[in-house]
């Protein structure tokens, strides 16, 4: 069971921190076009991309299922090709709401192994669940798509955000979906309950550092389309931040002392501080993970 909450621990804190009930009509689907073929949906979850050709369409994330129909309606402002593939760049309910809704007899679902494992313990606790949820395929490291002339890299990274991270690089379009290995412009949320680490998700993010080149547009999980330069400056601010909390670690401070330790994190308060993460809730997840 304990799995099982801590799958929608995102999910259910966002929506607790930025909408009532009454509210769920007001939610919007606005799209960024990043190249000729590639789109960033954004609504109230994770952000969504999504690849065009000339016979159909590859989806990333479907966000909550209550949105899907205006999810639907925004990509048919884009495109009427089929989604021929569907992939969940990990497990939590901001980015998985919407499967069942979406996986049907054309559109194939994909995702890393774990998200598969969480989500048949989903199916367990609640039986009255659509197995569509499920993903058709899994893989474990890498896999490749090949589509027209786009070459579709899926790429496993361990212990980042959650167990089951994975990115989506499209090699012709330069364009990588990170998930939520990448909070643009705030401070991340690494769910250690699933797998997530301070070390692995530093890590994750210097992968992707090494695949992409000064022009890649990159699709954060949360937050604006950002870029290799930001991405650099955000892998150093979660550096420091370690390397203080470890410091802190060293000199015998208990989790409640870095919680109120505003030095530890204070240079970037005011730049990534203000979102679902604030730098109390960052301090205490870095001295969590560090401490093990």
């Amino acid at each position: 069971m304990k799995q099982l909450k801590s799958i929608y621990t995102l999910a259910t804190l966002m929506l607790i921190s930025t909408i009532t009930l009454g509210q769920e009509d007001k939610v919007t689907i606005t799209i960024d076009t990043l190249t000729s073929e590639v789109y960033m949906l954004t609504g109230q979850g994770g952000n969504i991309g999504l690849y065009v050709n000339a016979t159909n369409s590859f989806m990333i994330d479907d966000q909550f299922a209550r949105l899907s129909p205006k999810i639907k309606q925004a990509i048919a402002t884009i495109t009427s090709k089929p989604i021929t593939y569907l992939f969940n760049t990990h497990m939590h309910g901001d980015h998985t709401g919407g499967n069942a809704e979406f996986n049907t007899n054309t559109t194939n679902l994909i995702a890393q192994d774990n998200v598969r494992k969480s989500l048949e313990q989903r199916i367990i606790e609640e039986p009255e669940l659509s197995k569509d949820i499920l993903p058709e395929i899994s893989f474990s490291e890498e896999l490749k798509i090949y589509q027209d002339d786009e070459t579709i890299m899926a790429f496993h990274v361990h212990n980042a955000h959650t167990n089951g991270d994975a990115m989506i690089y499209f090699m012709k379009n330069n364009v990588l979906h990170m998930g939520d290995t990448y909070f643009s412009g705030r401070y991340p949320y690494i769910d250690l309950d699933n797998g997530g680490s301070v070390d692995g998700y530093i890590n994750a993010q210097k992968k992707a550092l090494m695949l992409i080149d000064e022009n890649t547009v990159i699709i954060p999980g949360h937050g604006r389309p950002s870029n290799k330069k930001e991405l650099t400056t955000y892998i150093t601010m979660l550096e420091d931040i370690k390397n203080n909390t470890l410091k802190a670690i060293e000199s015998g401070k208990t989790l409640e002392q870095i919680k109120t330790d505003t030095s530890i994190s204070g240079t970037y308060d005011t730049d990534y501080g203000t979102g679902f993460i604030n730098p109390e809730k960052l301090r205490s997840t870095f001295y969590t993970s560090l401490k093990k």
